[in-house]
């Protein structure tokens, strides 16, 4: 369970997984200059368990998304948390990580996979999707999609390494009716790989 309190939002001073930016360019003989942030790379997996026929999300408080349910004449300062509580913040995501060791890209994700959603597997488990760019207006940023299909035995006994994740499983027919709220707290990415898997993987 989620307790959420003492929220105080503040400009940012010390950068540690972003940087802000500022591009100066000609384009078609136009002088612009476009604010971004530089960002690390990222590994996004789709998880499904055989075993059970069930995928396998993240559930974890995003700031961003927080502050961003809040209208703007309360978002600076001390936040009420009982006018706006911690679930405005929960997103249902994919297991990712950065890419910030100089390992492949498998070796990556099959840590984030043991790291938060306690799965042993083998790089050879992973099939990459697909390569594509985040938020092409301020990041750009290269995520990389692998899909993993496990079973029950290859689930660890010991609990997950992170803390602040919980680990959401869902049926094939939960997940549809997930994906088709009218407002669905999640990421384009888990939305595309929940129905490239439909399209490619589970045809019944």
């Amino acid at each position: 369970m989620y307790k959420l309190s003492n929220v105080i939002v503040k400009p940012l001073q010390n950068f540690k997984y972003v940087k802000p930016v500022v591009m100066e360019y000609v384009l078609n003989g136009k002088r612009k200059t476009w604010n971004m942030l530089a960002v690390h790379k990222a590994v996004c997996i789709l998880l499904y368990n055989s075993t059970r026929e069930v995928m396998i999300f993240v559930k974890q408080f995003r700031p961003a998304v927080y502050i961003n349910k809040i209208p703007e004449g309360d978002r600076v300062g001390v936040i009420d948390t009982e006018k706006y509580p911690i679930n405005l913040g929960i997103t249902i995501e994919l297991c990712a990580g950065i890419v910030d060791k100089n390992v492949s890209l498998q070796q990556l994700a099959v840590e984030e996979i043991e790291e938060e959603c306690n799965y042993k597997v083998s790089p050879n488990k992973l099939e990459k999707i697909i390569t594509y760019r985040s938020e092409v207006t301020k990041l750009g940023s290269v995520q990389h999609l692998f899909y993993c299909e496990v079973t029950d035995e290859m689930k660890l006994n010991s609990a997950p390494q992170e803390e602040d994740l919980e680990v959401v499983e869902m049926s094939l027919s939960e997940v549809k009716e997930f994906i088709s709220q009218r407002d669905c707290c999640t990421t384009p990415i888990l939305l595309f790989s929940v129905i490239w898997f439909f399209n490619n993987k589970y045809k019944k």
